[in-house]
């Protein structure tokens, strides 16, 4: 069995790397060649965290297998991030074991992946400025895949702690894009493409802050009861999402739907745009809406590329069985 670790994930596992495994699950997903299998996720009763398993197959890509892992709010003040995860694969011939896989650096990357998708998807072509609502771990990294897919002239950003924006910016920076911290309203009538990453439990996002022509990747809503929009804006949007199921229980869309504003046949797959079954962005005025869940084929996608990359640079760490 093959044993990738951490430092070399983060080497392997590059954007490009990411958003192409990332594409072809969301289409092989559309096709019904591939499955994601109930989640099991729950407070352990100790250290505040959450763990979770997410399991399924892809039968196009052959990638078996689960993701294990979850949050540890407390972990800052161990120098460690807050999210930790590992990813098993099996042969899909044999059910024998095939691969661990380190989950943190992938998860971020895939996580990122999935709203650049989007936007390369839904986003107006002429999307110019580019609405930042969050400024964690995962900001930086959804900040960067953004930014390779459209022309963006500058970035505006909003923050309940506006003092965590200054990393952000220092991304930016590096990408050569002038940013901007701002507040919501100006936010909104700026910004032509907005993410959000965030942990909220209250609306942050109003149907009030967002003008016509829009296009929003709300990528934080993983969980019940968790909310970045107010139903209202969710109820304005064409929705997208990588899995309907998820997008009405857990993720961003829960809302609107228990609401009765939306039902689950308006949210339509991601998937289903990128192989061309159904149409994404309509006119130039539709306010387009990604809800980002977070599904385990995209682990698992992610995770058979590193393996492969991994094959390819030379010796790798295993064990017998």
């Amino acid at each position: 069995m093959i044993v990738i670790p951490e430092h070399l994930v983060e080497k392997l596992f590059t954007a490009e790397a990411a958003f192409e495994a990332v594409e072809a699950v969301f289409a092989a997903m559309s096709r019904r060649e591939a499955v994601n299998f109930p989640v099991v996720r729950d407070m352990i009763g100790h250290a505040e965290a959450v763990y979770g398993i997410k399991s399924g197959f892809d039968r196009a890509g052959l990638a078996l297998g689960l993701k294990a892992g979850g949050y540890w709010p407390n972990n800052g003040d161990k120098g460690l991030t807050n999210h930790q995860s590992a990813v098993l694969l099996f042969d899909a011939d044999t059910g024998r074991p095939a691969a661990i896989v380190s989950g943190n650096h992938l998860t971020a990357m895939r996580t990122a992946a999935a709203s650049a998708i989007s936007i390369r998807h839904l986003a107006r072509p002429d999307a110019r400025v580019l609405g930042m609502v969050g400024a964690g771990h995962q900001a930086g990294f959804q900040l960067r895949a953004a930014l390779a897919q459209r022309a963006f002239d500058r970035v505006v950003a909003w923050n309940l702690h506006p003092d965590m924006l200054d990393r952000l910016g220092g991304v930016a920076a590096e990408e050569g894009v002038p940013f901007e911290a701002v507040e919501l309203d100006r936010l909104g009538a700026e910004a032509d493409v907005i993410v959000t990453i965030t942990s909220s439990f209250a609306p942050i996002l109003k149907r009030c802050h967002v003008r016509p022509g829009t296009h929003i990747a709300a990528m934080g809503t993983d969980t019940k009861g968790k909310q970045e929009l107010d139903p209202a804006l969710v109820a304005a949007a064409r929705v997208f999402t990588d899995e309907v199921a998820q997008s009405a229980s857990i993720g961003e869309c829960q809302h609107a739907v228990a609401a009765g504003l939306i039902s689950r046949e308006d949210i339509g797959e991601i998937g289903a745009v990128i192989t061309g079954t159904l149409a994404g962005r309509r006119s130039a005025d539709d306010i387009t809406l990604f809800d980002g869940t977070g599904v385990a084929l995209q682990d698992l996608a992610g995770a058979a590329r590193v393996v492969e990359l991994a094959r390819d640079t030379g010796p790798l760490a295993t064990v017998d069985l």
